[in-house]
């Protein structure tokens, strides 16, 4: 069976419809798939099993991209296109069958339901990571046995949904402090080298001899690996907050500017803390705030925040969902979490 899946070109909502391209290779077995993604997104491929071809799609003007894809797979003849961009592409090809993405008028959907109702999927398949054993190698030799390990991920692309830095400090102190939730923990920064100004303030309030700098580029199953050897995560949201949350790890996303109902974190050992301001009345700044390069997350503060990983982490270790998340996400692997770091269960 040939399937082409037309998958997103950003790390978080690739993550997202993970769950459905695994639905694919578990539905059939067997079967030669061509995944089209961007550049960014293609190494989370990399273990993925069925995948016959990845198509990196580099954008172009005049929306060229576009008939670059047609004439790359215009010779096919598919038994099914899986369409979550809604191109023309899938319009044109020659297809016994075509799927698209839609949006639910009037339904506050996740992304994660919205792309299951793809399929018809009720309920939607979970986020899926496969991870390989040179990925856990090198993560145990980045993050190393010992002491647990709360991770942050204080960047974000866009000024306008950073929460600031000197909070994360501070949370930091809170819940590794005498009195928190992991006493006595490490501290992993993690993000991008462009990201390094939000992690620096951070890095700085830690002790040298807690402090775990990930602020580098590591591959995205190397930090996904990196991420199951910590016991928690707290992160601005975007791709790297549901890289932890398909890790399996308890995972607490930060949102102002964006809806929460839309792109929290998926899974039962998830939760978000949510800036007090409803979420259209910051999005509608966000042009002023990108011109002026001010955060919109002023109004979320360390309180809320440690309220919030306090309840998340309260429901983990009682063995209890988190309401606000969604259902289990499955990881699979050859490598294994022997950091004894992480309440959460994955599979390897």
């Amino acid at each position: 069976m040939r399937i082409l899946f037309i998958g997103n070109s950003r790390i978080g909502d690739f993550i997202l419809s993970s769950g459905l391209l695994a639905h694919l290779i578990e539905r059939h077995p067997g079967s030669r798939i061509t995944v089209v993604c961007g550049r960014i997104v293609a190494p989370l491929l990399a273990e993925t099993p069925c995948i016959e071809r990845v198509i990196v799609m580099e954008k172009r003007k005049h929306h060229r991209h576009w008939l670059d894809l047609w004439l790359t797979t215009v010779g096919t003849r598919w038994d099914l296109v899986v369409d979550l961009r809604n191109s023309a592409v899938s319009r044109v090809l020659a297809a016994r069958e075509v799927r698209r993405v839609g949006r639910a008028k009037g339904m506050r959907l996740h992304r994660v339901e919205e792309i299951g109702r793809v399929l018809d999927l009720d309920p939607p398949p979970d986020p899926r990571l496969w991870i390989g054993g040179a990925d856990h190698a090198a993560a145990a030799g980045l993050v190393p046995d010992g002491p647990p390990v709360l991770a942050l991920g204080p960047g974000s692309t866009h000024e306008h949904k950073r929460w600031p830095s000197e909070r994360f400090a501070e949370l930091a102190r809170r819940l590794t402090g005498p009195d928190g939730i992991l006493p006595g923990g490490r501290v992993a920064v993690i993000g991008s080298p462009a990201e390094r100004a939000q992690a620096e303030p951070v890095l700085a309030a830690v002790e040298p001899d807690r402090r775990i700098d990930l602020m580098s580029n590591t591959p995205l199953l190397v930090a996904a690996a990196c991420l199951q050897r910590c016991a928690l995560y707290v992160g601005n949201d975007g791709g790297q907050m549901h890289l932890s949350a398909a890790a399996g790890v308890p995972t607490v996303g930060l949102f102002g500017p964006t809806p929460a109902h839309h792109y929290r974190p998926w899974g039962p050992h998830a939760d978000y803390a949510q800036a007090p301001e409803p979420f259209e009345t910051l999005s509608a700044r966000i042009p002023e705030a990108m011109r002026a390069g001010v955060s919109l997350m002023g109004g979320l503060t360390v309180d809320a925040v440690e309220a919030t990983v306090r309840r998340l982490w309260d429901a983990v270790r009682a063995g209890h969902p988190c309401p606000s998340g969604g259902r289990a996400p499955v990881v699979l692997g050859s490598g294994r979490n022997d950091s004894g770091n992480s309440p959460a269960a994955t599979q390897d």
